[in-house]
């Protein structure tokens, strides 16, 4: 079998192919249709994920049943990581957001090849910590009071992982809903079809309801940076 798509995966980007052939070796995949769920809020931690194609949206719900998007992930981005060393239930609920496929690591098969290949528990560190710095953003941008602000900062996050430059300007290559954007960003849909109006008009963006265009960046920038 080909395993050399596992270097797309930062995890396991600079493993030697011998490494990269026990890691195959371990992983189960799993595919899923759009709107499937791949885990449940509360259900027992069965180990280690990693988009191999599609999107995969982590979410929250509230107490009164709303729906907070933590994090919107690509191919070989990772999840549920926080259980590797832990027993115990996902914190949070991922659902597809496209036909996806995922990949799976039991966390005792992930533990056993991780003592015998010290590399690999330095990549898991690695991306823990742009894990954490990722949550660390995104719990300062919940801070702001500023709707504009934390609209800002949730469409350069996304314009940063799944922008493609195109002759209107760079397009957030993701299929996302302006609820789904509100959810993001902690405010309502109607604040965020009244933000992306006013940033139209400031010609910052551009787009239709499916599709956001970022034409200004450094514009979009100044909605968050003043408030900092």
């Amino acid at each position: 079998m080909d395993f050399e798509y596992l270097r797309n995966v930062p995890v396991f980007e600079d493993l030697a192919p011998e490494n990269l052939a026990i890691i195959n070796q371990v992983i189960i995949e799993r595919k899923y249709k759009k709107n499937d769920t791949v885990f449940c809020e509360g259900e027992p931690g069965a180990g280690f994920h990693y988009v191999k194609s599609g999107k995969v949206k982590i979410v929250k719900l509230s107490a009164d049943g709303r729906e907070h998007i933590i994090n919107i992930l690509g191919p070989g981005e990772v999840f549920a990581e926080v259980l590797l060393f832990n027993q115990g239930t996902y914190p949070a609920t991922a659902v597809a957001i496209e036909k996806a496929c995922i990949g799976i690591i039991k966390n005792s098969e992930l533990e056993r090849v991780i003592i015998s290949h010290p590399q690999l528990a330095l990549n898991i560190i690695r991306v823990l910590s742009r894990k954490l710095q990722y949550v660390q953003v995104k719990v300062k941008s919940l801070a702001f009071s500023d709707s504009y602000a934390k609209i800002a900062q949730t469409l350069e996050s996304l314009a940063q992982r799944y922008g493609q430059a195109t002759d209107r300007g760079l397009e957030v290559a993701v299929d996302i809903t302006r609820q789904e954007v509100a959810n993001m960003a902690g405010t309502t849909r109607e604040t965020v079809s009244r933000v992306f109006g006013i940033m139209k008009k400031d010609r910052v963006l551009d787009g239709d309801e499916r599709r956001i265009i970022i034409i200004d960046m450094v514009g979009l920038r100044q909605y968050y940076e003043d408030k900092m």
